[in-house]
């Protein structure tokens, strides 16, 4: 059922799995405030900031070359044009929204006071398969779930456990977890729902994850930026899961997700995924395996990107998203007849697979 580990461990190992990634994210952070040389802040300076920025600190160009043929060098030269002084500076926003746009990264947004440039197709071209209403019917009242941290949890009926996770926006305490896994304990399978989950802290989404292990595993590896070229990266760092302190889930488990699964939520289903009592189900994630960082343009406006990139256990690029070990998506019927059939699929698995 479940194993208990010791705390002293759990805590060296955590901090030795934090402290680098906060030092690569520092490095990254003081790459991106570098200012010397900057443009002058005109329409053309601007345009000209924008794109240096994102040439010297965005992490998947070869990959995006790969996948979809972008130049980054023959994007400039293609939007350039349009760029002049007498231009207004919604105009300006508009040229340059586009020009980002063509990297297709819902975690590169151009921020004004008046808009947000950001890409939505990975998410807005496929099915939602999540629904606050069916979730209202399964976890009933208020007075009918708990919630601890951000972690939304009940018994469903049949005993299968439930745990829904709708953000990792907010740090998860080990006091947190372990009161949810003994409440849990009596289960006989667990479902955790991430999806329509956007991210937030990867440290948060490793926390949870380590409910799924009994000894530190490597969850994944992350490079960062060592120099102004586009291939300047540094060897892959390990990025490590320790096992949560007190009690953690031995049975089976079933992960779901969505589109919407995004950033450290996908971290969190690469974390967990080939574990040997977890499948995730559902749909294929939405990706965003590029630790963010935000710079400014001289006029002002913040421009966020991805400047660390993400890798899987098999050093896997997760950008585009992690496919589930069962697609499953929710049916008309059963939406009309007020049935998750995302939740009911895994729950017939978790009782079909009690005895694992």
């Amino acid at each position: 059922m479940f194993k208990k580990s010791y705390t002293y461990r759990t805590t060296l190992n955590l901090l030795r799995s934090i402290v680098p990634l906060v030092v690569l994210f520092c490095n990254v952070c003081l790459l991106g405030c570098i200012t010397e040389d900057m443009p002058p802040n005109t329409k053309q300076g601007n345009f000209e900031a924008l794109w240096k920025i994102m040439d010297e600190h965005y992490c998947f160009f070869d990959y995006k070359k790969e996948e979809f043929g972008i130049d980054w060098d023959e994007v400039r030269n293609r939007y350039a044009p349009a760029i002049s002084e007498g231009m207004s500076d919604e105009a300006l926003f508009e040229v340059c929204a586009k020009m980002i746009g063509e990297l297709r990264d819902g975690h590169v947004n151009l921020i004004s006071a008046h808009d947000v440039a950001r890409y939505a197709d990975w998410y807005e071209k496929y099915a939602t398969n999540f629904s606050d209403s069916l979730l209202r019917i399964y976890l009933g009242s208020s007075a009918s779930y708990r919630i601890a941290a951000s972690l939304r949890y009940k018994v469903l009926d049949g005993n299968i456990g439930y745990i829904r996770v709708p953000t990792f926006e907010n740090t998860i305490g080990s006091g947190n977890i372990s009161q949810v896994m003994r409440y849990l304990a009596s289960c006989d399978g667990l479902i955790v729902d991430v999806r329509s989950n956007g991210g937030g802290l990867m440290t948060a989404a490793a926390d949870l994850a380590g409910i799924f292990i009994n000894e530190p595993e490597v969850g994944g590896y992350i490079c960062h930026k060592t120099g102004k070229g586009r291939n300047d990266f540094s060897a892959p760092w390990p990025i490590d899961i320790t096992p949560a302190s007190g009690l953690r889930w031995q049975k089976n488990a079933v992960i779901l997700t969505n589109r919407r699964t995004y950033s450290a939520a996908n971290s969190f289903v690469m974390f967990c995924k080939g574990l040997s009592h977890v499948v995730v189900m559902g749909d294929i994630t939405g990706g965003g395996a590029g630790l963010p960082f935000t710079s400014s343009l001289p006029n002002g406006w913040s421009l966020r990107l991805s400047a660390c990139p993400m890798y899987d256990r098999e050093m896997r690029l997760t950008e585009q998203g992690i496919e589930p070990d069962i697609y499953v998506s929710i049916l008309a019927e059963d939406y009309a007849n007020g049935k998750d059939t995302m939740i009911e699929h895994a729950k017939n698995y978790l009782r079909s697979h009690s005895n694992d």
